[in-house]
């Protein structure tokens, strides 16, 4: 058995894809449209990981998604989690769980869906902003 993908429902396909490729840096791999059953889908991977996707799933006639809190999250390791956030932070993504401890954060997508982001191997020294910055929502 090997892993292949995990799939996950989005209202808005290019906020959606402007979240996970330009914000986070995952890579569009593959695309299908399908008239027939009016949905979308587009394959993304992180460069470092190519095998492990997520399907994003967009259905043309609208629906409300919720209980994203209900998935659980998505996790990455990220090389440098202090410049990750920051990154994310310019590109106007909340913060839910600032990396106060150097290793941990949360944000979540434009649907609502946790996202872990890891420090890859040790934990960075505890740094400013993120040391005095508050916990907002919930992931």
């Amino acid at each position: 058995m090997r892993f292949y993908h995990t799939m996950v429902r989005v209202s808005d396909l290019d906020q959606s894809l402007d979240f996970y490729c330009n914000a986070l840096g995952l890579e569009e791999t593959r695309r299908f449209e399908r008239p027939e059953g009016r949905y979308t889908l587009v394959f993304l991977a992180a460069s470092e990981t190519p095998d492990a996707e997520i399907e994003l799933t967009y259905n043309w006639d609208p629906e409300e998604y919720t209980g994203g809190r209900n998935f659980g999250h998505l996790a990455f390791h990220v090389e440098n989690i202090n410049d990750t956030c920051q990154k994310l932070m310019d590109h106007g993504i909340t913060i839910n769980r600032p990396p106060r401890d150097g290793r941990m954060a949360f944000v979540k997508s434009p649907d609502g869906i946790s996202i872990e982001l890891l420090q890859h191997g040790d934990a960075l020294e505890p740094a400013e902003p993120w040391i005095s910055m508050e916990n907002t929502g919930n992931w």
